[in-house]
């Protein structure tokens, strides 16, 4: 099978679509993550943003990667109460004013594996803009931020490579929150009592970079 070039509108979609499916499954294990330190609630709101994010797409004419990512922050953030819609859909319409900057071309070129790597960027600056959270905090900034990199340094391998190195550093950081003690978000509140769990935010993450990995390798 043929190296995908990069991330067109159609792959975008794709990539939504799967994850849309992926946190339907795992709504419930976020849930439970998410009641051990948190509202309880990060499976269902993710799930329901998710479902509005794939009826939005449904028909709807998006010409490029850049307009997909951006419709989809646009649903999260207007579907999804509590932290997570805000982060999520902050770092989607980041990602897409990326691929998409104002007075771009808005032709469906693919996003190449350097352009993708930049986007991630911008996702995890937006997330850490709005949240203010950092590395070590035990938040979705832990699996985004080892994603990001592990993107960026394998960009030059291409978008396949690139996104399975970016979804294993994410799952790695996302486990690495377990013996963090939280300082962010209303895990903080539990201090010490934090420690011993998985962030459910860094968990969903590392979903949505293993689902990108999953669609690119298809090609």
């Amino acid at each position: 099978m043929a190296e995908p070039t990069g991330l067109d509108a159609g792959a975008a979609r794709a990539w939504l679509l799967a994850a849309a499916a992926a946190v339907e499954e795992a709504a419930e294990q976020l849930t439970e993550l998410d009641a051990a330190i948190g509202d309880g609630d990060h499976g269902a709101n993710l799930r329901r943003g998710f479902r509005a994010v794939a009826a939005a797409l449904d028909g709807a004419e998006l010409p490029s990667p850049g307009a997909v990512l951006a419709k989809a922050g646009m649903t999260l953030i207007s579907s999804v109460g509590g932290a997570s819609g805000p982060l999520y859909g902050s770092a989607f319409r980041a990602m897409g004013k990326s691929l998409n900057p104002p007075g771009a071309d808005p032709a469906d070129t693919p996003a190449d594996a350097e352009r993708l790597a930049a986007a991630f960027t911008a996702g995890l600056e937006a997330v850490r803009r709005l949240g203010a959270a950092q590395p070590g905090d035990k938040t979705m900034v832990d699996a985004w931020a080892p994603a990001a990199a592990a993107f960026g340094a394998a960009a030059d391998q291409g978008p396949a490579v690139a996104a399975a190195a970016a979804a294993e550093a994410a799952a790695a950081g996302a486990l690495a929150t377990v013996p963090l003690q939280a300082r962010k978000g209303r895990a903080s509140y539990l201090g010490e009592r934090s420690i011993g769990h998985q962030d459910p935010g860094a968990t969903s993450t590392a979903l949505l970079f293993r689902t990108l990995a999953e669609v690119l390798a298809k090609g």
